[in-house]
């Protein structure tokens, strides 16, 4: 028997053709169901569909003035943590309770030698940004990587040459912020501070006092207290405080390592309550002050 001829072979060109057309009708009916679902239909197709883009909720800011306290800057601290409270309604990570536990820790600080230092004074005064979530101790970390920032800028130099230490240097930066709020007038009481060291003078600074009994500003400094024997009594003790009494700024810091050249040991405040008389004549500086109704 003569075998049935076999059926003819599609040839690859119209196998590829077909499989074309199949990809191009599986696309097409794709396009036609994607345009459907957005409104292809008496739905403005001709627009593009609308994205939604979500931001991350704005973080807070929370300002540290120059000369705060440790102390000071955790009120601070309670005060944002309020705020963000109330306008994110979520109790945020950040409490002073907190602050006060992380920055009660001594640390030992970089160019500052091995010893462990309490952080009164390392505490940077800035602006920094806070959300719900972050931290007490990251805030203070980042209060600490300022501070190593603008301490990096302090030429030490010339108060290596007068035996003071980084840590002498911060110490006296703290008062310069707590004694006067004139810029100008920074060198002057660094060079104050300065010459009594030299001449062995108590320095008799009142802000060290005050901070050593927490007496407030507001509150005058009583007989009592003028005869304390805390460490932080620089009228009866000779030297600096053991530490800093506050958190200065770069402007304190470059004050402190680099006094004026005068011969000034004495100041007292003018009746403005901002600005101060300086002198190196005693008798200068007790007139001045029966001038004007000081005891």
């Amino acid at each position: 028997m003569t075998p049935p001829p076999r059926p003819p072979r599609r040839t690859p060109r119209v196998v590829a053709y077909r499989r074309r057309l199949g990809a191009v009708g599986v696309l097409a009916a794709g396009f036609a169901v994607a345009w459907f679902a957005v409104g292809g239909i008496g739905g403005g197709g001709d627009k593009p569909p609308a994205t939604t883009v979500v931001l991350p909720p704005r973080p807070f800011k929370i300002v540290f003035p120059e000369g705060f306290t440790r102390a000071q800057m955790a009120q601070r601290v309670a005060a944002v943590a309020q705020i963000a409270q109330r306008e994110r309604g979520r109790v945020p990570a950040l409490s002073a309770p907190r602050y006060l536990a992380v920055t009660a820790r001594p640390r030992v600080e970089p160019a500052f030698g091995s010893r462990r230092l309490p952080l009164e004074g390392f505490l940077f005064p800035a602006t920094y940004d806070f959300t719900v979530r972050t931290t007490s101790a990251q805030l203070v970390a980042q209060q600490l990587v300022a501070f190593r920032r603008n301490w990096a800028k302090v030429n030490l130099r010339y108060a290596r040459s007068k035996n003071l230490t980084p840590y002498d240097v911060l110490t006296i930066a703290s008062m310069i912020e707590r004694e006067t709020s004139a810029p100008e007038e920074r060198q002057l009481v660094a060079a104050v501070i300065y010459n009594r060291l030299h001449e062995r003078m108590p320095l008799g600074i009142d802000a060290t006092l005050r901070y050593g009994l927490h007496i407030p500003p507001t509150e005058s400094i009583h007989e009592s207290q003028l005869g304390s024997t805390s460490p932080y009594n620089t009228g009866k003790r000779p030297g600096l405080p053991p530490t800093p009494i506050a958190n200065p700024g770069l402007a304190s810091l470059q004050a402190a390592a680099h006094p004026a050249h005068v011969d000034y040991v004495y100041y007292v405040r003018k009746p403005d309550k901002r600005h101060h008389f300086f002198t190196a004549s005693f008798a200068a500086f007790e007139h001045y002050k029966a001038e004007h109704g000081y005891r």
